[in-house]
């Protein structure tokens, strides 16, 4: 059932989740929904019926959506199952999201496509401890269109006082945590009992049956209504032909983008003008909305990385920083704490984090609160403050819902959800306050750093030698390194492998690159403290990588050579070279910055 229906291009699409404890008859509901609203397969239903009396099985409608037969033998739903079904002008996009604590996980990505909400209650067993965080977990994802539904009611004999105990319960629940749902519905999902109309088993209900209730969900403001959000999955350079365009790729989150639309790029602030919009094998285009998977260039071609977004300029653009307010729901086995470094994914970012402050974490179970934790345990909701290693660009939920949640990777397991409630201003970086712990425990002999100049004829510096991938950073590099132990100098090449130290990564680019610029710092600081000259080529340096290499090599300096157009403001760029330099003239022209700068006087030359 993964197409949608016939004609459904011309109708509403809703995106619909139902979530409740293990077991309170999630699948029966979809599976007679879409048994009562015709919206099976032809003869699905009696083939389904025929295979259980085969089998001596008792029909369930929950077979008709459970279909993995390991789902069936133990008798809970382990994915987030997808199917569809139309009722009057509307086509429901329905998300049967696991009841049983363990899929937690799955339930929170299934619920975070929903626009609204069906949370199932068992009537025979009440309100269980799931049920309360599945609640949690929706007003943490933004999902405020909530309908309760109270079902099996058959099993108590359609009483309303056992509706009614579970109403009021639920309803002091929900209040606590500041959500209002738009209704409570006794019903039957085996029986189709208030589902499509009202039951006459329960008279005492006079509201409207399940259906026209879904009906009266207000359809969110549709994503191409709303400001640019490109995140940029990778960016592509062609060379055949003569092509030297970068086309800049990923899927349009919301609103649209035209030809000589004037664009930025956060958390860059690299701004650019739309040339052209690249599909492949396809044909042109001027502009490009919401849900469309496509590419751009632009002008002038600056240079961006994946991670990025590109929003349009005099909209309202994403924020950028790199101290996040959040609500998190920690699913690792191990406890989330200070001190570690995690992964935090969100669009198309991937950034190292930590864990800073606590704030609160509540046990959804009770709703007690708990404050001053160093930790968030497993199943914790916590309201909590995280640091990224540089700023990264998002949006608060209120504002944007795909660009204000975000998972939490534990070595290579997504342990943890949630949503972005705010930025943060930094008054103490992890760097700093590293960077003030190492010098408080750093042993120092007699030799200063003037005597180290004097002896080896040279101010130690670090010279940082960077541009896009493509250039020679390195071969640059290495040359300078060459010359300058030619004339005698006190000099290293310090290779990227090297600087590693053993992290298995690709050239220190990807995850573990955070931890490469910690490193490069470190190292650049040992060296230049023992009067070295240290070379080094970083390719796709960025403005606060560089800040970082800067504040950990304190207090000796840094300088820059910069080929091709990279734009880095946290160390002046002591030369700027185009990326057709010629080697000779390119190692000239950083032995002559070295000279201004007094990093080799002229006397010993």
């Amino acid at each position: 059932m993964e197409q949608l229906p016939a004609g459904a291009a011309s109708r509403e699409q809703f995106n619909l989740v139902v979530v409740g404890h293990v077991d309170h008859g999630k699948s029966t509901l979809i599976g007679r929904l879409l048994a009562d609203t015709g919206s099976l397969p032809q003869g699905k239903l009696d083939q389904v019926r025929a295979a259980c009396e085969r089998n001596a099985k008792p029909f369930e409608y929950a077979f008709l959506l459970d279909a993995l037969a390991d789902e069936q033998s133990q008798g809970i739903t382990i994915d987030t199952a997808r199917c569809f079904f139309k009722y009057k002008s509307r086509d429901y996009i329905i998300i049967d999201a696991p009841g049983h604590i363990e899929f937690l996980k799955n339930m929170v990505s299934g619920a975070a496509r929903a626009e609204a909400a069906l949370l199932l209650i068992d009537a025979v067993e009440g309100v269980r401890e799931n049920s309360r965080r599945h609640g949690y977990m929706l007003s943490m994802l933004g999902i405020r269109q909530v309908v309760v539904v109270v079902n099996k009611m058959d099993l108590v004999r359609y009483e309303e006082a056992t509706y009614g105990r579970i109403v009021e319960e639920y309803s002091r629940f929900l209040g606590a945590i500041d959500v209002a749902p738009r209704a409570f519905i006794p019903v039957a999902a085996f029986h189709g009992e208030n589902l499509v109309s009202r039951s006459a088993r329960m008279p005492w209900y006079a509201g409207p049956s399940l259906l026209d209730l879904m009906d009266h969900f207000s359809k969110e403001k549709s994503q191409g209504e709303k400001a640019f959000r490109f995140p940029v999955q990778d960016v592509y350079k062609f060379t055949e032909l003569g092509d030297d365009r970068r086309i800049v790729a990923g899927r349009v989150d919301a609103g649209r983008v035209s030809v000589g639309d004037d664009v930025v790029f956060l958390p860059s602030r690299k701004k650019a003008r739309v040339v052209s919009v690249e599909e492949f094998n396809a044909p042109k285009r001027i502009s490009a909305g919401a849900g469309s998977s496509i590419g751009f260039t632009v002008e002038p071609q600056v240079y961006v990385r994946p991670g990025e977004i590109m929003a349009k300029a005099g909209e309202q653009g994403p924020l950028v920083g790199d101290r996040l307010r959040v609500n998190l729901f920690w699913m690792g086995r191990q406890p989330m704490v200070m001190g570690r470094k995690y992964k935090l994914k969100i669009a198309t970012a991937e950034v190292a984090v930590w864990l800073r402050e606590v704030n609160s974490v509540l046990d959804a179970s009770d709703l007690t609160s708990v404050t001053h934790k160093r930790q968030v345990d497993l199943y914790d909701v916590a309201d909590c403050v995280m640091e990224t290693f540089k700023p990264i660009a998002f949006d608060r939920i209120a504002d944007f819902a795909t660009t204000g949640r975000f998972v939490i990777v534990d070595g290579y397991e997504i342990a943890g959800g949630g949503i972005v409630l705010e930025s943060l201003e930094n008054t103490g970086s992890l760097i700093d306050e590293h960077i003030r712990v190492r010098e408080r425990g750093w042993e120092r002999t007699a030799i200063t750093p003037g005597m180290r100049a004097g002896r080896y004829g040279q101010q130690s510096t670090f010279v940082v030698v960077t541009g896009p991938r493509e250039a020679r950073v390195a071969e640059l590099a290495k040359r300078l390194e060459e010359r300058l132990f030619d004339h005698g100098r006190f000099v290293y090449f310090l290779g990227l492998s090297n600087a590693l130290l053993g992290i298995q990564s690709d050239a220190g680019i990807g995850e573990d690159r955070a931890e490469f610029i910690r490193r490069l710092g470190e190292i650049a600081h040992l060296f230049t403290d023992a009067g070295t000259i240290l070379v080094t080529a970083l390719a796709d340096l960025d403005d606060y990588e560089l800040a970082a290499l800067v504040a950990l090599n304190r207090p000796n300096g840094i300088l820059v050579v910069s080929i091709g157009d990279t734009e880095l403001t946290s160390a002046p760029v002591g030369v700027r070279l185009p990326v057709d330099f010629g080697l000779d003239a390119g190692v000239k022209a950083a032995e002559d910055l070295l000279r201004s700068t007094n990093v080799l006087p002229e006397h010993n030359l």
